[in-house]
C-alpha cells in the first residue's frame, strides 16, 4: 500500500496537519522565564495608568488662576514654597501667589491645576524666599497627565496568543504579573534512523555520515517554541524501531522521524505505522524537496515521518511540524509569513511539483528579492546556514528566469494566519 503513493497538494497536507491540532494547556511561569512565551491569557490592567494627576515633567505646579495676567511685557512673581519629588507627596497647600516646585513623576499637589516647564521660568531669592517669574498665562490642566489617560483599571492591553517581547515584558511588569500565564510547551520526540549515522562526536568512516537531521531539527524545535526529547539513532532492525517508537509515543506529544519514511529495503517507518494501526494521512506531497514527507495519526497523537536528507527534513518540518507546534502555543500566526519578491537568478529547473527553494532575501530601493543559495538538491546541508527565506516555485514544465515575480517564505519572520494555498 506504501509503494502506491499518491501526490496532495501542499496546503492539503497542513490541513491534514491542523485537523489533529490541540491547544496546550495554561502553565503560570516566573516573569523572567517568560520570553518569547506565548501568552495564554489577555494581559489586563489592574490599575489606572496614571495612578493620580502627576506632572510629566520637572517644573513647577500653580494655579493658574493666578497666571491670567502674565505676559511678555507684565512679569507675574509667584512665592515657590516646597519642593515635592517623584514619590513624594506636597504637605502644603498653595495659596494666592503661591507655586511648589514639582519633579517629573510627581502626585498634582491639591490645590494646584497646571504645571510650568523650568525652562518659561526665572528664579531668584529675596529677603530669604525663594520666587519665580512667569511671562505668560496658562489654563487649568495644562501640561498635566491625567489620572486614567493611558489605560484604565480591567483595560484589555494584550490579547491571548502574542508572544512576550520586551515591550509586551514591560506591562507584565508594570501591572504585576510575577507570573505569567503562557501555553505548556509540547514535547516533541525526535528519533533519527539509519546505521550509517554517526555522532557528532565520531569520527568519519568509509560509507558513514554524521547525523546532522536530529540537530538541527532538534533546533527547529526550540525555535518553534516547543522542547525536543532526542532518543537517538533507530537501528535498521524492524521489531527494535517499533519498540522504540511505540514506547516513545507514550512520553511525547508528537514524535518525528529524519529518514526511514521512502521504499528501500530498510525504510521501515510505513510498516511500524501499520503494526500500530496508525491512520496515514498521507504519504506524499507534490513538493521538492521532501515529497516522501509522510505523517501518521495514533490516538490523536501525530508522527512526522520526514525525509533523511536534511534540506528536505528542514523544509518539511517548516510546513508541517513548526505550525501544529505554533497552533498547540495558541499563537495567531503560525504558519511562516509569505511575502512578494522578485526573482535574483535564474532557475532553469522545471519541476511537476512546487519547489522550495533555499535563499537569501534583501530588500533594495523598498522591494524585496531573493536570491538561490548554493545546490539545489535535497541531500545539500550548507544552504541551509545561509538561507533565511524560501522561494516559492510553482510545479510547471517550465523553469524561471532572473526578474520573475516570486512568493517568498520568510524563515524568521512574524509569521502569518494563512495557509499557503499551493
Amino acid at each position: 500500500m506504501y509503494l502506491d503513493r499518491k501526490p496532495i497538494k501542499v496546503h492539503e497536507a497542513v490541513e491534514a496537519v491542523l485537523r489533529f491540532a490541540k491547544a496546550g494547556e495554561i502553565e503560570y511561569v516566573p516573569i523572567n522565564e517568560s520570553d518569547y512565551r506565548i501568552l495564554k491569557a489577555p494581559i489586563k490592567a489592574d490599575h489606572d495608568i496614571p495612578p493620580f494627576d502627576r506632572s510629566p515633567l520637572d517644573g513647577f505646579a500653580v494655579r493658574a488662576e493666578d497666571t491670567i495676567t502674565a505676559s511678555q511685557s507684565n512679569p507675574i512673581e509667584l512665592e515657590v514654597i516646597e519642593t515635592v519629588g517623584a514619590g513624594g507627596l506636597a504637605t502644603l497647600i498653595p495659596g494666592k501667589g503661591q507655586v511648589i516646585r514639582i519633579m517629573t513623576g510627581a502626585k498634582m499637589p491639591e490645590g494646584t491645576d497646571a504645571i510650568v516647564m523650568f525652562e518659561l521660568t526665572n528664579e531668584f531669592q529675596r529677603e530669604g524666599k525663594t520666587f519665580i517669574s512667569i511671562k505668560r498665562a496658562f489654563k487649568p490642566g495644562d501640561n498635566i497627565s491625567f489620572r486614567a489617560e493611558e489605560t484604565r483599571n480591567g483595560d484589555v492591553l494584550v490579547e491571548a496568543g502574542r508572544q512576550v517581547e520586551p515591550g509586551v515584558k514591560a506591562l507584565l511588569a508594570t501591572f504585576g504579573y510575577s507570573k505569567v500565564p503562557v501555553a505548556r510547551k509540547p514535547i516533541i520526540g525526535v528519533y533519527a534512523t539509519g546505521t550509517e549515522l554517526l555522532d557528532v562526536d565520531e569520527a568519519l568512516e568509509p560509507g558513514k555520515i554524521r547525523n546532522s537531521n536530529s540537530y538541527m531539527i532538534n533546533s527547529q524545535i526550540i525555535k518553534a517554541g516547543a522542547i525536543p526529547k532526542y532518543y537517538g539513532k533507530l537501528v535498521d532492525d524492524f521489531e527494535r524501531c517499533y519498540e522504540a517508537v511505540a514506547n516513545a509515543l507514550g512520553e511525547v506529544d508528537v514524535l518525528i522521524t529524519t529518514g526511514g519514511v521512502s521504499v528501500g529495503d530498510f525504510d521501515y517507518l510505513p510498516a511500524i505505522y501499520d503494526k500500530l494501526g496508525a491512520n496515514v494521512l498521507f504519504n506524499k506531497i507534490g513538493m521538492r524537496p521532501g515529497s516522501v514527507t509522510t505523517v501518521a495519526e495514533y490516538n490523536g497523537k501525530l508522527l512526522f515521518g520526514l525525509s533523511g536528507n536534511p534540506s528536505a527534513c528542514y523544509v518539511g518540518f517548516e510546513l508541517l511540524a513548526r505550525p501544529w507546534i505554533q497552533h498547540y502555543l495558541g499563537s495567531k500566526k503560525p504558519h511562516l509569513q509569505l511575502v512578494q519578491g522578485i526573482l535574483k537568478a535564474d532557475f532553469p529547473k522545471p519541476n511537476p511539483f512546487v519547489r522550495f527553494i533555499r535563499s537569501k532575501m534583501t530588500i533594495e530601493q523598498g522591494k524585496v528579492y531573493a536570491e538561490p543559495v548554493g545546490l539545489d538538491k535535497s541531500g545539500v546541508v550548507t544552504s541551509l546556514a545561509n538561507s533565511d527565506a524560501l522561494v516559492v516555485l510553482p510545479g510547471g514544465t517550465r523553469g524561471f528566469k532572473k526578474g520573475d515575480e516570486v512568493e517568498i517564505l520568510l524563515l524568521n519572520g512574524e509569521g502569518s494566519s494563512e495557509i499557503l494555498k499551493k
